[in-house]
């Protein structure tokens, strides 16, 4: 028989997989989230991966960067659909709102947790497959829920213990300002067209917006002299900003203002803001947001003011890594030892009981069938290196008399006791009580 050694498979670039004993972090953190956004009243919601190429595009805006660089799109085989794996989740959950018709009987607060794609150049806190924690309140006009999202996820770096990051405001007022703004940006930068790189002559007419986000030092001077988009509202954007920030100061939140902030989608207005951090270099925007009163109509909805934010899961963990943040390690109640194998099938009776009344019960397995169940010193070893604070001992001789042995692995004195099998039940209450003690 020719037996040819068959290529290793790996993970594509830039998706990564999470393994124990670090997703007992995620698994922390997750937990922490969903604390947290019930305090808040958030309740979550659950969109498909897979959307309608079309939802981004329209969504989005054709001429963002995602759009036109970093989305996976693919043509479905059997019906020709034209599909993107969802490079961010603002505009899945907005259809998901509009067809489920979630806003008939009033606003909604939401939040998801899950994977993002977006074809980028794979880097420290920037990956392929990226994972994003988000809040959005739909049909909610006030500023006052601006600044509810705000407070949310500034008392969620408190939970985390997350320090060193700043928060960025700006407001980009209703479409008519943007409108006269965008004109009048247009020419200023058209009578400085031999200053503008590549990138920014490709943007002048399509999202002239985006140019005063340019990280290329070559324009800053030019970018700082641009017409400013406050000067253009009216009041009602002004009152509107204005509140979020007297709201934010009556909390002891700081902000400052940043007039370059845009965010890197066209359906934001009013209020927009970041929170960064100085300590992971250029990724240091760990979340970010604002209000998107338009993509609800936008994507053939009845017209709903909204506003959320999202955060980037990996890079809050470089920071908690920075802080050499400790995630408590999952480790069962107890561990079945069991040093005759045909005593198997009537000691997992027993697991069972136990599991249905609460104990994590690990049972011990051996590697293989030729190992056979090994010695009851070198299965207490696995007991102990499990990190359960109890072995439960299935001896034969116990077992003859209808019982087993507990033994304490954790408090130093190996103190054992017999247990009859039938009371499981019962004495299960006081190996979960000393699990959590």
């Amino acid at each position: 028989m020719h037996n040819t050694k068959k290529e290793k498979i790996s993970s594509v670039k830039g998706m990564n997989d999470i393994l124990p004993p670090a997703s007992a972090g995620w698994e922390w953190l997750e937990a922490k989230v969903r604390d947290l956004m019930a305090r808040y009243a958030y309740r979550n919601i659950r969109t498909p991966i897979v959307e309608n190429t079309a939802l981004f595009v329209r969504g989005l805006g054709e001429v963002t960067d995602i759009v036109e660089k970093e989305m996976y799109s693919f043509e479905d085989r059997l019906n020709g659909e034209l599909l993107t794996l969802r490079p961010e989740s603002t505009a899945g959950v907005v259809r998901a709102v509009t067809e489920h018709s979630l806003l008939y009987d009033g606003g909604k607060r939401l939040y998801y947790m899950g994977p993002m794609f977006r074809h980028e150049r794979p880097q420290r806190g920037r990956y392929r497959q990226f994972h994003q924690i988000g809040a959005e309140a739909l049909g909610f006009p006030g500023a006052e829920v601006d600044a509810e999202l705000i407070l949310l996820a500034n008392a969620l770096w408190k939970e985390l213990g997350l320090e060193n990051i700043r928060l960025e405001l700006n407001t980009l007022g209703q479409p008519a300002e943007r409108k006269a703004h965008r004109a009048a940006l247009i020419q200023y930068f058209e009578q400085h067209l031999e200053s503008l790189d590549d990138d920014a002559k490709r943007r002048l007419h399509s999202n002239p917006l985006r140019i005063l986000d340019s990280k290329n030092p070559a324009m800053q001077g030019l970018i700082e002299g641009a017409p400013r988009l406050r000067d253009y509202l009216d009041a009602e954007s002004l009152a509107h900003f204005e509140l979020v920030t007297a709201i934010l100061d009556a909390n002891g939140v700081a902000w400052q203002f940043n007039a370059r902030l845009v965010r890197g989608l066209d359906y934001y207005n009013r209020t927009v803001f970041e929170f960064v951090t100085d300590d992971l270099g250029s990724q240091g925007t760990i979340c970010g947001g604002g209000r998107y009163d338009y993509l609800i109509e936008e994507i053939g909805g009845k017209p709903a003011p909204a506003v959320g934010w999202a955060m980037g899961v990996e890079r809050v963990f470089e920071l908690l890594n920075l802080k050499s943040q400790a995630f408590p390690m999952p480790a069962p109640d107890a561990y079945a030892v069991l040093p005759d194998a045909h005593l198997i099938p009537a000691a997992t009776v027993v697991l069972e009981a136990l599991r249905r009344a609460g104990v994590q019960v690990q049972m011990h397995t051996p590697g293989s069938a030729s190992d056979g169940m090994g010695s009851m010193k070198s299965q207490l070893r696995r007991a102990d290196a499990s990190g359960a604070r109890h072995a439960i001992i299935f001896g034969a001789d116990e077992f003859a008399r209808g019982a087993c042995v507990i033994k304490s692995l954790r408090d130093g004195t190996g103190a054992q006791s017999e247990q009859p099998l039938a009371d499981a039940g019962i004495w299960a209450v006081s190996l979960i009580l000393s699990a959590t003690s």
